[in-house]
């Protein structure tokens, strides 16, 4: 090759690298105004629950505060299917521009855990807020000759196998609680997976379950209505909100059966730190709504906001650890 040629080589690649930066100066410019407007057209938030249940009700609690924090429409669409994997896959696939939120929960930690072939990771989606923290209660049918947990392990033992409970799905907090009971009181058991938490009160009913560990805010409506009876609490001490039920704890004689389901939002993967300076502030600000904490009250959720998305990130490290250890002390498997 020539000097000349040489030189015009080099000539044309500044020219193509001057061009290729004012292309990522146009991209970067580009992404920071979109980041000023934001939003300038409605927000989804994927709830992974049933329409109708404690879950998507306060999601739609939020949903609606958030929009006035924001001064933008959030729409709340429901994507039911596989104990929240469904949701949390379509999320994950979505591009990080903060049009789409998820309302993550613990089960979505636990279905990683038990189905680490399915297309999201926890670990991997950008934390924003936790919202709130719930315990399950152990409930059967109003007219089940069950009044107590002893009564239900006495039942158990007498005809193995027989007995059936019932969750919103494999992996889901009400599966997981169900089969840490069932090995730790040394009972055989079935379990019927559903699509959702709003079908586990039914199942009761119709006597297709015989008991169940539906989250609080799903079941408290329930007890209250003389449709189901609570036998046992997750928490880890007893609820002014039903005084006379004992936790699994105290009816088991344990100390390692508190377990607590939770919740927040998330945005998939690589969220750019200027949509996050909008949606935090809005989320927190929704959060501290006195309507929203008294609605979420009454259905026995304490909302409990994360410091920040890193605290919140932290949090779901460690609660990936704690799921983890009771699959594995519990020797729960996908069937």
């Amino acid at each position: 090759m020539t000097q000349a040629a040489r030189i015009n080589r080099r000539g044309a690649l500044r020219t193509l690298a001057a061009a290729a930066a004012g292309l990522a100066g146009t991209g970067f410019a580009f992404a920071d105004s979109a980041a000023q407007h934001y939003p300038d057209r409605p927000v989804r938030l994927i709830v992974p629950y049933a329409a109708g249940g404690g879950p998507d009700i306060q999601a739609r609690t939020l949903g609606l505060v958030l929009a006035r924090e924001l001064g933008q429409a959030v729409v709340v669409e429901n994507k039911v299917g596989a104990g929240g994997i469904l949701a949390a896959e379509y999320v994950n696939q979505q591009p990080p521009d903060g049009y789409t939120l998820l309302m993550g929960a613990s089960t979505h930690v636990t279905q990683k855990l038990l189905q680490p072939s399915v297309r999201f990771d926890p670990a991997r989606f950008t934390p924003i807020i936790r919202t709130g923290t719930a315990y399950s209660v152990l409930v059967v049918a109003a007219d089940s000759p069950y009044r107590s947990v002893a009564d239900l392990v006495a039942a158990a033992r007498r005809a193995p196998g027989t007995l059936n409970y019932a969750s919103g799905g494999i992996g889901s907090a009400a599966h997981l609680y169900g089969a840490a009971f069932t090995s730790t009181a040394g009972i055989d058991a079935t379990h019927v997976p559903y699509r959702g938490s709003v079908e586990i009160m039914p199942s009761l009913i119709r006597g297709d379950a015989q008991f169940a560990f539906p989250v609080v805010s799903t079941a408290l409506p329930q007890i209250r209505d003389g449709k189901l009876r609570a036998l046992a609490l997750t928490a880890a001490q007893r609820d002014p909100a039903l005084p006379d039920v004992p936790t699994l704890n105290e009816a088991l004689g344990r100390s390692d059966l508190a377990l607590l389901s939770w919740s927040g939002v998330w945005a998939p993967p690589g969220l750019p730190a200027p949509i996050m300076e909008r949606l935090l502030p809005a989320l927190t600000s929704a959060l501290q709504d006195p309507g929203l904490r008294e609605a979420y009250a009454r259905d026995g959720v304490r909302v409990s906001p994360s410091d920040s998305p890193a605290d919140f990130g932290r949090f779901i490290d460690s609660e990936t650890a704690r799921y983890r250890e009771v699959i594995s002390r519990n020797d729960i498997v996908l069937q």
